[in-house]
């Protein structure tokens, strides 16, 4: 009995199998599809496959800015879904052989919890009990299905797993939803030739995003040719049209991508587990059952894989009594909207505190220069006003995504101003913006 059982093989439950391994524990994992969760097997890596073959598409049609001549330039959108699920399943190959070891035994099928006491908990699985001394529950997130009228059994609604699916570009398209999921299916389709609407009921797209970046991108793509609708409610989806508060929009297909929910299916049994958006852990991510554990999107935390393995992490080492105890600095994971311009954000924005903003066109890198014909960008950096420390950065340009982890350590190390100056960044590189803006 003396193992960790992990419900859910996504990020969050095979780097927790990862690490118990590695530490000589003993782990049965229970997935009920296939390893690497949404993220790796209907979301950020398949999505990401399929952005970068219509970026290849979109600069071959825009060489010319580069001096180069690209003619009768085609897609094959079929081949860019075979290509995907290649990817896919090499990475899938990929975990299923790091998790290759005789410590850990690897479930297929739907698992449940049928009972826990202090000393264990036991799971069902495929007709078969297994006890546990402790429960990491890695259940994921599922697509959230806003009540709106008309939006079930209507097959011209998709959600974001179909649109991935589908085996051709629909010839128009309605996207409900203005978050990260949106922008990048925006991207993906409009720079595949299909008009595009978007329709977000916050009052911006990407509301979670720094309020100046998240307009920058508006205006990029709206002079595009994007259509994009803020503050606008869905009110109800008749056949194709989505009839809203500002007019009805018809498309071929309505993509609805209004945002995740915690997957809490097969922990009814856990009837004394408190829950706070999803389940709710403190630093360590116990819950209050002394040996229940959850990481990931079940916790309702911050939906991001990268967190999530984090969050894994911080959950094996406090059930093996590491030291030093190690806490989760939230305030220090980055997040990356996968448009074009990619958007790449770490810390506060100016929105939550007062405090100093510096500023930067993305120009000021001659890399960008080089290689972002035509475009601008953006870099902000804040500053606490009384430490000088380094509190948050966003940037909007090619490729910040790459860059981004150097201000998260800045972030999360607390660096100030002047300790940050002494960091030497190569040149000539697009990060160097990091240093320009001090």
């Amino acid at each position: 009995m003396n193992f960790l059982a992990i419900i859910g093989g996504g990020p969050a439950g095979y780097t927790a199998a990862e690490q118990a391994i590695k530490a000589g524990k003993q782990v049965v994992i229970f997935e009920k599809e296939s390893l690497g969760g949404t993220c790796l097997n209907v979301g950020c890596i398949p999505t990401k496959t399929l952005l970068y073959s219509a970026k290849q598409y979109y600069n071959a049609t825009h060489a010319q800015k580069y001096g180069v001549t690209a003619e009768n330039v085609v897609f094959d959108y079929a081949a860019m879904q075979k290509r995907k699920t290649i990817v896919v399943r090499k990475l899938v190959a990929g975990i299923k052989q790091r998790l290759n070891s005789e410590l850990c035994t690897l479930v297929t099928g739907e698992a449940a919890v049928v009972s826990r006491t202090d000393e264990k908990v036991v799971i069902a699985c495929n007709g078969v009990e297994y006890e546990a001394e402790n429960l990491l529950i890695c259940t994921g997130s599922t697509n959230f299905v806003p009540p709106i009228p008309g939006i079930k059994e209507n097959e011209a609604v998709w959600s974001s797993t179909d649109a991935l699916s589908a085996k051709e570009l629909p010839k128009s398209i309605v996207i409900v939803g203005g978050g990260v999921i949106g922008m990048e299916f925006a991207t993906l389709y409009h720079e595949l030739g299909v008009p595009v609407t978007i329709i977000e009921a916050m009052p911006q797209i990407l509301p979670n995003i720094d309020g100046e970046i998240a307009a920058m991108l508006r205006e990029r793509y709206e002079k595009a040719g994007v259509q994009i609708l803020t503050d606008t409610k869905v009110l109800e989806i008749k056949g194709n049209t989505a009839v809203t508060s500002q007019g009805d929009f018809a498309a071929e297909r309505i993509l609805v991508c209004v945002g995740r929910r915690a997957n809490l299916s097969g922990l009814e049994a856990l009837t004394d587990l408190e829950y706070e958006r999803g389940i709710k852990v403190d630093d360590f991510m116990r819950t209050n059952l002394s040996n229940v554990y959850a990481a990931g999107d079940v916790t309702g935390k911050i939906m991001l894989a990268h967190a999530a393995s984090r969050q894994a992490e911080v959950a094996v080492g406090r059930m093996l009594k590491q030291i030093p105890l190690q806490r989760i600095a939230y305030n220090a994971i980055p997040s990356v909207v996968y448009t074009n311009p990619e958007i790449a954000s770490v810390g506060i924005t100016e929105e939550v505190m007062d405090c100093e903003v510096r500023r930067l066109p993305m120009t000021f890198s001659g890399r960008f220069m080089a290689e972002n014909e035509g475009e601008t960008g953006l870099c902000k950096m804040l500053i606490d006003k009384k430490s000088q420390s380094i509190l948050g950065v966003h940037a909007i340009g090619n490729p910040c995504s790459e860059f981004i982890a150097a201000a998260s350590f800045a972030v999360r190390m607390g660096y100030t101003v002047s300790e940050f100056k002494q960091v030497v960044f190569p040149h000539p590189t697009v990060s160097e913006i990091l240093k320009e803006i001090l």
